[in-house]
């Protein structure tokens, strides 16, 4: 394939102002780029034993599911969750006794927080992470809990690295960036020799895009160490930035998606370079695609995987004949997901499925009605969830009641067959699911 350096231009959006011209950028090797195979070598041989060399296995369902060879690499399992220890440590070793001495800070969607705050701590260097407002609760909590200091400031995390470079200017801290740094991309890169080094056999690597830093290491090892491999970035429909930069598109970016991790709105400098270098497409995934992703991989490889993490899966379900028959390796890059917001993903799905709906009924306000309709629902073995019979909130006649009932059934075949028999009862229902 083509590569996609072929389509950049000179032309840039506004929010990536500073980048310099692509054109004078693209460089034909790996070895050319501001990040290197070996320093991706070096970062591998200093985070070994603190950073978990996580697994590589195959999917055999997902496998089935979406007719390539799918093989997972589970980051989500890092003690942080999240593959940002990584680079996190490799920058942080690269300090110096007075810069860990007077301590860091950094901006940080939530993952890059983390990976942060409990190397720091490792390392006894203090540490103060800038999160947007509205950051999940889970990766500030768990940010915290290693006695970092924790600043909720910005709507985006182009504005709480504002807020934190300011401050750490103000108290001359060292500013740890979450991606657009030589040492932080080494250290993520380190990802692509593991999993090269389990499953040497892999055609293309799916990876997450946000400002860029994990695909652009996975890119020069990989490319490094297998030319001909594919390497595709996956970002969300919402906040498309590379894929404006890369494709000279000025596609919209705005709303909350739930790949909150992977939601940049400026690319960085030398990210944007290694990626149009050497990386071979993105593609964009929509919101209930990430969704249906985060639903499989806990109900198929029990695992928790966050939007950002899912999105590879996403992309591979979006375009199955374009990797069947394809070995096909995912980062599964993060796993920080709050529970009440996964609680939802996973409803929300059940009822994509056809196996979690809710029945609306108009019916008369007389003994048996409810009944009536709770006997056919049993009897063709619908479980029911909720039940809500109003009397007063409706504009139905007096002597009408709206019946609303949610209802658990195996798949939509069922869920038909079940509505089908409360009209044969000449029961007037709608679903909504």
């Amino acid at each position: 394939m083509q590569r996609l350096a072929g389509c950049m231009v000179a032309k840039l959006n506004t929010a990536n102002s500073d980048l310099i011209s692509m054109g004078e950028t693209l460089v034909s090797s790996p070895a050319h780029l501001p990040v290197t195979f070996a320093d991706i070598e070096a970062a591998a041989a200093l985070i070994a034993g603190s950073v978990e060399r996580t697994r590589c296995d195959r999917s055999r369902t997902l496998s089935d599911i979406t007719g390539a060879n799918i093989w997972l690499k589970f980051e989500n399992l890092q003690f942080t969750a999240t593959f940002k220890e990584r680079g996190a440590l490799n920058r942080l070793s690269a300090l110096t006794p007075e810069e860990r001495r007077r301590g860091v800070i950094a901006a940080s969607a939530g993952n890059h927080a983390q990976g942060v705050a409990f190397h720091a701590a490792r390392l006894s260097i203090p540490a103060t992470i800038f999160v947007p407002v509205g950051t999940p609760t889970v990766k500030i909590e768990n940010t915290r809990r290693h006695g970092t200091n924790v600043i909720e400031g910005g709507a985006t995390l182009e504005e709480a690295a504002a807020l934190a470079l300011e401050h750490g200017r103000t108290e001359h801290l060292a500013y740890i960036h979450p991606y657009d740094d030589p040492l932080i991309i080494a250290g993520q890169g380190t990802v692509a020799l593991e999993m090269l080094s389990a499953v040497g056999d892999l055609d293309v690597l799916i990876v997450p895009i946000g400002g860029g830093g994990l695909i652009s290491g996975i890119a020069v090892a990989a490319k490094t160490l297998k030319p001909g491999i594919e390497i595709i970035g996956v970002q969300a429909a919402l906040y498309p930035s590379m894929y404006n930069l890369i494709k000279a598109k000025q596609l919209p970016m705005r709303g909350d998606t739930l790949a909150e991790g992977i939601a940049v709105k400026a690319p960085g400098r030398i990210t944007s370079q290694i990626v149009g270098a050497l990386v071979d497409d993105i593609l964009l995934v929509s919101e209930p695609q990430i969704e249906q992703a985060v639903s499989l991989f806990i109900g198929i490889e029990k695992t928790v995987v966050e939007g950002a993490g899912a999105a590879g899966l996403a992309a591979v379900l979006a375009n199955e004949a374009r990797f069947r028959g394809r070995a096909v390796g995912l980062v599964l890059s993060g796993g920080n997901i709050d529970t009440r917001l996964l609680s939802s993903v996973l409803s929300r799905q059940l009822a994509r499925e056809g196996r979690l709906t809710q029945l609306r009924f108009d019916i008369a306000d007389r003994p048996g009605q409810l009944g009536t309709v709770v006997a056919i629902l049993g009897k063709m073995g619908a479980n029911i969830v909720e039940v809500s019979h109003q009397r007063i909130f409706s504009d139905l006649p007096a002597k009408a009641v709206l019946l609303e009932v949610v209802i658990e059934t195996r798949d939509r075949a069922h869920l038909n067959a079940t509505i089908a028999a409360l009209k044969a009862a000449n029961i007037d229902v709608v679903g909504s699911s």
